[in-house]
């Protein structure tokens, strides 16, 4: 067959660049041009769902949509430093604020705005800017709140996070003792708020007995949500690269030994939706908005929701969210999965654990449309045959007396006029009973032919599209893995030497379980040992042939060998919080306030500060300790800071880089401006270096035409 008109988009973009050379036109060199923030389709879809109470707050609605969004942060409550630095924040930040946004606007500074502390948000550590992204990346009077907000979110102390992506994880009420997974969990702003709320209890915890388990389909993106997550540095973390609508059942060691199916008692659905919520922050969605997107997507989110729901044990929350206005997204996915199983699932009023914010209860009617809006349909049997495959039954609202019981408006619908936001969907369901088809034993994960052809059969009131292959029970086709070859999990065995010399060195008690130990290479000579927690362990043992495991564990030691100490190993900083709980008085150093300064400033690791530099005191400890990796501790009335330190000879260095020294010197007081760095200054620097580089290669006629001509000028 012929290729008919299809063209090779390769050989286009070669053909285009060819005629752009010719023609001398360069899209490089022409300035921005502005997106023009309109959709006529939009508007007239978004009408027709009555999402505003009347044409006042329409107005009202559609001129903040058209804003850029505020930015927003919040602070990591589980540290024990969080409320010295919220305190900083308060004080210092906001008073610097106010001076940058009043040279940037011309102002006095008592009429600047100070930032909104978000009253749903627990313990008062989220707020909001009134700045946007590009104010605070782009403006040299911010460039202080820049580099604070930078280096405080890879020191692991703050999250940038849009304001309404914070409320998901707020209504799953993540305890320590869950076992959670976050089915659609890349970029990972949300995953990092469940592993805060895991260990939100360190007092009580020294690891949670949970867990969190982040996946993504998108192999890259997966990546993006370790490096997210590594700032929290928890041995109770599990990263998975699969499919969500088609996620295996993991299995887990049972109380009597034997296998079992592992079930979640939270579940996270941040599903992939058409993102028009997101307009405000992706304005390139106003040139592309359609219909088509949410009647191809929501297929794919209810798959989602289904097998969550499958994955959730009775008791169970499940927390369903799209940043999408589209009722074809939001509330008709709710409908179907509450419908299908009826009595199985239940929508929760979830509310009170939002304390001050703005919403509106779920849509309980609403009309679907064609693509360009121009034909509205109230009934599937309004739909053209031609829109049969693209527009289903299920889309549609179910009849008002099926519709009063099944309590769409206990679901959450936030505008972005309501308090200077995103849009955002929240639904929360709980698992009251077990769905007919599910595999909660080993015995039933290879079952006979006649058990899988009952087992396959979907519930008698479900709505099935017709010439769809869909697999309805367990047994599902295994996906193929994609993306890079992830290293083993290795294991530590009850013999290792390594471990016999790093619990006689480092003082660690026997609570501390060595099998919980592991690195990512068959070697004798081990180079990093990262730590996880026994269920994560049991995990990575008995599902790493089912499912793709990208990452797992904290580093806790790093081999460092030195010819002056006997043991080859430091402790990481990475991984103090966890090991810090097992170890003893051995290898710690106390130290005082100007010592921990002291020792922070020195910034170059091949002069280390002289312990004779020191207080009395500490030099004191130092002559105990023999050569290599130690704790240096500092206790302040407000909290107490523990680092990773290296005893040498005749030196002691603290072994912590550059933004957890930033931000350490914040807690004590000490201004950090000597490590900031203007780029805007920078800039102007490396701008006359070229200048006067450019003048010393002219020659000397060159240059003095060249000065004639300014002054002439």
């Amino acid at each position: 067959m012929g290729r008919k008109n299809k063209q090779n988009p390769f050989a286009a973009k070669k053909r285009q660049k060819k005629e752009q050379a010719a023609s001398g036109s360069d899209r490089r060199t022409e300035p921005y041009e502005e997106i023009k923030r309109d959709n006529e389709k939009f508007e007239k879809y978004y009408r027709l769902q009555n999402i505003c109470v009347d044409a006042a707050e329409w107005q009202q609605f559609s001129v903040t949509i058209r804003e850029n969004l505020p930015s927003a942060f919040r602070v990591t409550g589980f540290k024990d430093e969080a409320k010295a630095l919220l305190n900083i924040i308060k004080t210092e930040l906001f008073a610097e604020y106010i001076r940058g946004v009043a040279e940037l606007r011309g102002m006095p500074a008592d009429q600047v705005e100070r930032p909104l502390c978000l009253p749903w948000y627990p313990d008062g550590l989220a707020y909001q800017l009134h700045l946007t992204r590009k104010d605070i990346r782009r403006s040299e009077p911010l460039y202080r709140l820049h580099n604070f907000l930078i280096n405080e979110t890879n020191a692991g102390a703050i999250s940038r996070q849009e304001a309404v992506s914070m409320i998901p994880p707020i209504v799953l009420d993540v305890k320590p003792t869950d076992k959670v997974l976050d089915m659609c969990a890349a970029p990972g702003s949300k995953t990092a708020q469940l592993i805060e709320a895991l260990h939100a209890e360190p007092e009580k915890y020294r690891i949670p007995p949970g867990f969190v388990l982040a996946n993504d389909i998108d192999n890259n993106r997966c990546y993006m949500l370790v490096h997210q997550a590594k700032r929290l540095n928890s041995p109770c973390f599990l990263v998975t690269n699969h499919d969500s609508a088609y996620f295996p059942n993991l299995m887990k060691s049972a109380a009597n030994g034997m296998k079992a199916v592992m079930k979640f008692n939270k579940i996270l659905c941040d599903v992939p939706c058409s993102g028009d919520g997101t307009l405000r922050k992706n304005p390139d969605i106003w040139l592309k908005w359609n219909l088509a997107q949410a009647y191809n997507l929501h297929g794919i989110q209810y798959r989602i929701i289904r097998r969550g729901a499958e994955m959730l044990e009775v008791g169970g929350r499940l927390v369903y969210s799209t940043c999408s206005l589209n009722p074809i997204e939001n509330e008709a996915v709710i409908q179907r999965i509450v419908s299908d199983y009826q009595g199985a699932l239940e929508i929760v009023d979830a509310s009170h654990l939002l304390p001050g914010l703005k919403c509106k209860p779920g849509l309980t009617e609403w009309k679907l449309a064609s693509k360009e809006v121009d034909e509205v349909y109230s009934n599937f049997k309004e739909v053209p045959d031609k829109y049969h495959t693209i527009i289903r039954p299920n889309m549609f609202p179910l009849p008002k007396d099926q519709m009063a019981n099944l309590g769409l408006e206990k679901c959450i619908r936030i505008l972005p006029h309501f308090q200077d936001t995103g849009g955002f969907f929240v639904a929360v369901l709980c698992k009251k009973r077990q769905f007919p088809f599910e595999i909660n034993d080993d015995k039933h994960l290879f079952p006979k032919k006649t058990e899988v052809e009952a087992a396959t059969k979907p519930p008698e009131n479900m709505q099935i599209d017709e010439g769809k292959s869909v697999p309805w029970g367990p047994q599902r086709k295994r996906r193929r893995l994609h993306g890079y070859k992830e290293d083993p999990y290795v294991f530590f065995e009850e013999n290792d030497h390594d471990w016999k010399e790093m619990r006689e060195f480092f003082d660690l008690d026997g609570s501390l379980n060595y099998r919980c130990l592991l690195t990512r290479c068959v070697t004798e000579k081990k180079k990093n040992v990262y730590y996880c927690s026994e269920l994560i362990r049991d995990l990575v043992l008995l599902n790493e042939d089912s499912i793709k495991i990208i990452n797992t564990g904290v580093k806790a030691f790093a081999r460092c060998e030195n010819r002056h100490t006997d043991h080859p190993f430091r402790l990481a900083q990475e991984g103090l919080q966890t090991t810090n709980a097992f170890m003893g008085p051995k290898r710690r150093v106390e130290i005082s306030k100007d010592d921990l300064i002291l020792l922070l400033k020195c910034t170059d690791p091949t002069k280390p500060p002289s312990t004779t530099l020191l207080k009395e005191s500490t030099q004191e400890r130092c002559k105990e300790l023999s050569v290599g990796s130690c704790i240096i501790k500092y206790t302040d009335q407000r909290f107490t800071l523990n680092v990773v330190g290296w005893r040498g000879t005749s030196s002691l260095r603290a072994y912590v880089d550059k933004n957890e020294t930033m931000h350490i010197m914040r807690l004590l007081g000490v201004d950090p401006s000597e490590f900031e760095i203007n780029k805007y200054e920078k800039a102007r620097e490396e701008a006359l270096k070229t200048a006067e580089k450019t003048l010393e290669e002219l020659p000397v006629n060159e240059i003095k035409c060249f000065g004639e001509d300014a002054q002439n000028d």
